[in-house]
C-alpha cells in the first residue's frame, strides 16, 4: 500500500472554526504535516495550486479561498526538514514552460536527494489566464495535446546530459514548442522526478496512461474504484507499459474513533462543520450557475433548471453537465427527503474512510487487496494536525498487517512507489 499526505491549504473542506485549526501559509503548518508524514513513512507529501483567488457571483469567495503559497518554493525549504519523504508539487502545463520547469523540478530532486514530484495539471479558463500574458487563448480541446507535449519535452532536457556527466544540445520542434539550446542541470538522482496526474475525463485518462506514473482521482465507491483501476490498467499496454508502472492513488479522507459509532459521530460533525448554511448554497449555486442566495439552506432544492452558460462562478472547474447533476441532486434530495444542505453534505464528499482504526485499517487494505486503489492520498480536514490521529493510529496497524512498510528500504520517491528508474534516452 502507498500513501501520500495532501496538505489541505485553503479550500471548502478545510474546517476553519475549529480551534486547532492553524495557519494555511505559516512554514511551520507546512512541516508539522511533512514531519508527520514523514514518521509515518509516507511515500510523499502532496501540495496543490492556485493561480488566482475564486471569485463568487462577483466576490472574492471568502469561505473558500484567502490564497496559495507556490508549492516548489515550499518544497524545496522542506527538502531540508526531512530525509526520505517525496515531495510533490501541483504545476501547471497551461501556463508555464518546459525548460523553465523542467530546471526547477531537477534542482528539488538534486536538492532532496531524489524526492521531487510534478502533479501536472491544466487549465482552460480564460478567468485564470487573465493573470497570464497568453490569456485564455488555449481551447479546451488542446489543453492534454499541450500538456502531453509539455511532459514529453521536459523528460526531453531531463536526458539532454549523457551518461558521463556532460551536456549535450537538446532541440525541440512540436505543435506547442519550438526550443534548442543546451539544459544547465545535470541529470538528476531519479532520472526524471515523478510525473503525478490528476483527472478523471477520457482524456485525463489517456493522458494518464501515457505519460504519468501516478495518478491522483476519486471515486465514491468500492466497486467504482474497482472500475476505474481496471480502466486506466488496461489502457497501458498500448503505451507499451506494465500495470505497476502506474500507482493508483484516490484522494480520501479518514475519521477514526475509539468506536465505529463514535467515528460516524465525529463525521458527521466535521461534515456539518465543513458544509455550513453558506457553503451549502455556494455548493448549490456553483451547480445551477444562479444566484440562490433567498433560498433556505434547510429547504428544498430549487424547481428551476441550471443556466449552462453562467459565469457565476469563476476560478473554478465548472461542472461539465449542470444539468445532469442537478438531476442527480434532485433525485437523492428526493429519494432520502433531504434539503439544500443534507444534499450537499451527501454529494460533495469525498471518498471517506470512518471507523476505529481496526476498521479503517481493514478497508484500506480491502480496497487495495480487491484492485480498487494502489494506495491513497489522505486529504485531512485541518491544518497542521489533520493526520496525527491516523499516524499514531491507523499507521502501525497496517504495519502489523504487513501492507505497508516499517521502514523506508529506499532514499528516492521512485524507489517508494516501486517505479523504475528511467531509461536514458539518446
Amino acid at each position: 500500500m502507498h500513501l501520500a499526505a495532501h496538505f489541505p491549504g485553503v479550500n471548502s473542506t478545510t474546517v476553519w472554526a475549529d480551534p486547532r485549526s492553524r495557519s494555511q501559509i505559516d512554514f511551520t503548518s507546512f512541516e508539522h504535516l511533512a514531519r508527520t508524514a514523514e514518521r509515518g513513512k509516507f511515500d510523499f507529501f502532496f501540495l496543490a495550486e492556485g493561480l488566482r483567488l475564486r471569485e463568487h457571483n462577483g466576490l472574492i469567495h471568502d469561505l473558500d479561498v484567502v490564497g496559495r503559497p507556490e508549492s516548489l518554493t515550499v518544497l524545496n525549504a522542506l527538502a531540508a526538514l526531512t530525509d526520505r519523504l517525496g515531495l510533490a508539487a501541483t504545476v501547471n502545463a497551461t501556463f508555464n514552460e518546459p525548460y523553465e520547469l523542467a530546471r526547477r523540478l531537477a534542482t528539488l530532486d538534486h536538492l532532496s536527494d531524489g524526492r521531487a514530484a510534478w502533479n501536472v495539471v491544466t487549465s482552460s479558463d480564460a478567468f485564470t489566464g487573465e493573470n497570464f500574458r497568453r490569456g485564455g487563448y488555449l481551447d479546451r480541446a488542446d489543453r492534454y495535446t499541450r500538456a502531453a507535449e509539455f511532459v514529453a519535452t521536459a523528460r526531453e532536457l531531463w536526458d539532454s546530459w549523457n551518461p558521463d556527466g556532460t551536456s549535450r544540445p537538446f532541440t525541440h520542434s512540436g505543435r506547442h514548442f519550438d526550443i534548442s539550446g543546451e539544459f544547465t542541470v545535470p541529470r538528476s538522482p531519479q532520472g526524471h522526478p515523478v510525473v503525478i496526474q490528476a483527472g478523471d475525463s477520457d482524456e485525463g485518462r489517456e493522458f494518464a496512461a501515457s505519460a504519468a506514473d501516478v495518478i491522483f482521482t476519486r471515486h465514491g465507491t468500492l466497486e467504482a474504484g474497482r472500475q476505474f483501476y481496471a480502466d486506466i490498467k488496461g489502457r497501458l499496454a498500448k503505451y507499451g507499459r506494465q500495470p505497476g508502472d502506474l500507482k493508483i492513488m484516490p484522494g480520501v479522507t479518514v475519521v477514526i474513533g475509539d468506536t465505529d459509532a463514535e467515528a460516524q459521530e465525529n463525521a458527521a460533525e466535521i461534515r456539518h462543520q465543513q458544509v455550513s448554511p453558506q457553503n451549502a448554497i455556494l455548493a448549490l449555486e456553483q451547480i445551477w450557475g444562479r444566484d440562490l442566495s433567498s433560498y433556505d439552506p434547510d429547504g428544498p432544492l430549487p424547481d428551476i433548471d441550471p443556466d449552462p452558460a453562467s459565469t457565476l462562478v469563476q476560478g473554478r472547474v465548472r461542472v461539465a453537465d449542470p444539468l445532469a447533476a442537478a438531476a442527480r441532486w434532485r433525485a437523492l434530495s428526493a429519494a432520502k427527503g433531504l434539503s439544500i444542505r443534507q444534499t450537499a453534505i451527501e454529494s460533495t464528499a469525498r471518498q471517506s474512510f470512518i471507523g476505529s482504526p481496526a476498521t479503517v485499517a481493514a478497508e484500506l487494505e480491502k480496497f487495495v487487496a480487491t484492485d480498487a486503489a494502489d494506495g491513497f492520498i489522505l486529504v485531512p480536514h485541518l491544518t497542521p494536525g489533520g493526520l496525527d490521529g491516523f499516524v499514531d493510529r491507523v499507521v502501525p496497524l497496517l504495519q502489523e498487517r504487513g501492507v505497508f512498510r516499517s521502514e523506508y528500504t529506499g532514499s528516492t520517491l521512485r524507489s517508494h512507489l516501486g517505479l523504475p528508474r528511467p531509461v536514458w534516452k539518446s
